[in-house]
């Protein structure tokens, strides 16, 4: 109704009693009241606090409480007020405080990855009801990165000699973000020609090279202020050589989001990033098919065709199926061809039938109903031209089941992904018989594709990168790799791994073998590794420990844990524990490994002589430390602890303790340790959860 005067209203009510002045005063406020902050940008894992010395509020009736699903997606995470008893007037305010430092508390921790525009919306239920309404505008923050403490170098691996190559440098700070607005820094490379970094924008350069001859090489690379400091330095290896089977190494990220469908900033900065800042060769867009609109999938598309430059980065339109478990679980679909010339058929195929699981998102529709549901619909919807595109189960958030099975579409299977680390998918595939390749790629919703660092929420690794083998950077040419099965998977490192039969068959190829075949491999790290193993349906059938074939002094000792918690989603495995040493000898150094190196949150510290303390979170990847010792190999250890999970409901201070095995204890002898493999303790009810000493 619009507002009333006091004459007015006095003609249409009559006499009546109301406060004096309110009637106007509450016609002047929005209705569902506003929202403000004065916090404007935060950097990226700080520890803070967003209203610094104010006083809480005592109301009794006022009860806050933090739901990690307290609503619905995008914002399933909520601070949720309860008004227990009374009202509140006009005019009132509700102070909320995000981290309370005032009793030695650190605060509470931003998020660990940058944003330009994160949002807080408000909801009220005005009147009781349980039905919510926003408060409008949106509270907005931007969350920047924090200075450089790390430089990071990116190049394709493996290289024929004389083919050209681009070798990328940036910086990143604590939790992996890329650097961004520091003047006067340049960075030193190996040819000793330097090269003024941008004062503005993204701390990030690109240098191409040319190896003209076979051989192991080294890139270094130093970072300087304006006065000539060194502040980072590191160096990456590549290799040239004539035997490799392509001209180059391409690394693709097959499973990217952006804003369209709960990503972090729009599509065009994420597929920046992975060309400029990740390095990736091919980039697969994959919106979730239940949220995306058809006017951002448009829009995408195009922006996808706008972009795309021949034999140089381009980018493959697709879309997340995103079935529940009991109706096959996700399910990638990558569009192979050329969108200008064949528009992928999203949100309808050629035949106007519904192309995706369902539609649902924060702007409806009213109605939820099904559309290609379950797999089997999206079988029947591009089983005729399974050449033109490329299905990909995986785990990520809702866990595929392979008893589904398309062997003209479903050519690989995602092994490894910012969620965790899957090495099971593939064998359980294998036990069933199917015969897949492997990738492994981000699922990157903040922004971090082609190998992003994990944060402290439900990514817990490093997302993974698919190693492509094909001739020439053309979609025609990665298609038909991809579709051979001619890839190789890493849990982020630019890795490589090739093998062959001695005719020239490569992985993913079928052959026929009578007798006996002999297959060559080669492998390229860049720490080294400790093993090699192959793998068939009843488990590994050819192992090499290079640990025992370096044949120097074992006097090394290394613990490591690792698994999830579960094969679902929330399947991080959080550990806190101890190893101790007998007095026979005394620790001399540690060293970390694993996912620690990426967390600063994550801690391996020496805690005296003989003890060492660990905390750490793994999602079926590994964790561990190496420890050397002032008079040889202890004569016992033991590894003991206690293994929580993450918190999807209820207070995360409380914990959440692995129920079928809440401690675990290890004890292992001289002995023990020396022989192959050392010793390992399986922790039951997990996936794959294990400790080991060696």
């Amino acid at each position: 109704m619009k507002e009333l005067t006091a004459s007015q209203r006095s003609e249409v009510i009559g006499r009546y009693h109301a406060p004096e002045g309110l009637y106007e005063y509450t016609k002047s406020l929005p209705f569902l009241g506003t929202v403000t902050s004065d916090i404007k940008t935060l950097v990226a894992g700080q520890w803070t606090e967003i209203l610094p010395g104010q006083t809480p509020a005592t109301v009794q009736s006022l009860h806050v409480r933090f739901d990690q699903k307290g609503h619905e997606r995008p914002y399933q995470k909520a601070v949720i007020v309860d008004i227990v008893d009374g009202y509140l007037n006009p005019g009132d305010k509700i102070l909320t405080r995000l981290g309370d430092t005032r009793y030695g508390g650190r605060g509470t921790r931003v998020q660990t990855f940058v944003e330009t525009d994160f949002r807080w919306r408000i909801y009220i239920d005005p009147v009781g009801t349980s039905r919510f309404a926003a408060i409008k505008p949106d509270v907005q923050w931007s969350i920047v990165p924090g200075p450089p403490r790390k430089l990071t170098i990116i190049n394709p691996r493996l290289v024929r000699p004389n083919v050209p190559y681009v070798a990328r440098f940036h910086a990143e700070d604590v939790w992996g973000n890329v650097t961004k607005d520091i003047a006067g820094l340049s960075v030193n490379m190996i040819i000793r020609r330097q090269k003024p970094l941008p004062k503005d924008g993204q701390t990030s350069l690109l240098r191409s090279w040319n190896s003209t001859s076979s051989g192991n090489f080294t890139i270094e690379a130093e970072l300087r202020n304006e006065s000539g400091e060194l502040l980072l330095a590191t160096r990456a290896p590549i290799t040239a050589s004539a035997k490799s089977i392509v001209p180059k190494i391409l690394f693709g990220d097959l499973h990217v989001h952006s804003d369209d469908t709960v990503g972090t900033d729009n599509s065009l900065y994420n597929f920046s990033y992975g060309k400029d800042i990740a390095g990736l060769d091919v980039l697969g867009y994959t919106a979730n098919d239940f949220q995306i609109t058809k006017e951002r999938w448009q829009a995408t598309v195009a922006l996808i065709e706008s972009m795309y430059k021949p034999g140089s980065f381009f980018i493959l339109p697709g879309t997340e199926w995103c079935g529940n478990s009991a109706a096959a679980g996700d399910h990638n679909i990558v569009f192979l061809e050329d969108p200008a010339v064949e528009p992928p058929a999203v949100p309808f195929d050629r035949h106007g039938n519904t192309a995706r699981s369902f539609e649902r998102s924060e702007d409806g529709p009213a109605e939820l109903q099904p559309g290609a549901w379950p797999l089997d619909e999206v079988y029947a919807t591009y089983a005729a031209d399974s050449e033109k595109h490329l299905l990909i189960p995986h785990v990520g958030g809702i866990r595929c089941d392979l008893a589904w099975h398309h062997p003209r579409l479903e050519r690989l299977v995602e092994v490894g992904s910012a969620w965790g680390a899957f090495e099971w998918l593939l064998q359980d595939a294998m036990k069933r018989g199917w015969k897949l390749g492997v990738c492994a790629n981000s699922d990157e919703h903040r922004g971090r594709c082609g190998g992003g660092v994990p944060g402290t929420a439900v990514f817990g690794t490093r997302g993974g990168l698919t190693g492509i083998l094909a001739d020439t950077l053309s979609r025609k040419s990665v298609a038909t790799a991809l579709r051979a099965r001619h890839t190789f998977a890493t849990t982020g490192p630019r890795l490589v791994a090739v093998v062959q039969t001695e005719d020239g068959h490569i992985q993913g190829d079928e052959i026929e073998v009578s007798g006996t075949a002999r297959l060559r491999y080669y492998v390229l790290g860049n720490d080294g590794f400790s093993s090699i193993e192959a793998l068939d349906a009843s488990g590994r059938i050819w192992y090499r420990d290079l640990w025992q074939e370096a044949g120097s002094e074992r006097t090394v000792l290394r613990i490591s844990c690792g698994g999830g918690r579960l094969y679902d989603r929330y399947r991080e495995a959080v550990w806190a524990g101890k190893i101790e040493v007998d007095i026979s000898t005394s620790i001399a150094d540690i060293t970390p490994f694993g996912g620690v190196e990426y967390n600063p949150e994550d801690a391996v510290a020496q805690t005296g002589e003989h003890a060492i303390s660990f905390e750490s979170r793994t999602s079926g990847d590994a964790d561990g430390v190496h420890a050397t010792f002032t008079q040889g190999v202890p004569e016992t250890i033991t590894v003991t602890g206690t293994l929580g999970g993450y918190v999807k409901v209820g207070d995360p201070l409380a914990g959440n303790p692995h129920r079928p095995q809440p401690t675990f204890e290890l004890t292992a002898t001289r002995q023990e340790l020396l022989e192959p493999g050392g010793k390992r303790i399986e922790i039951k009810g997990g996936a794959e959860l294990f400790v080991h000493a060696q």
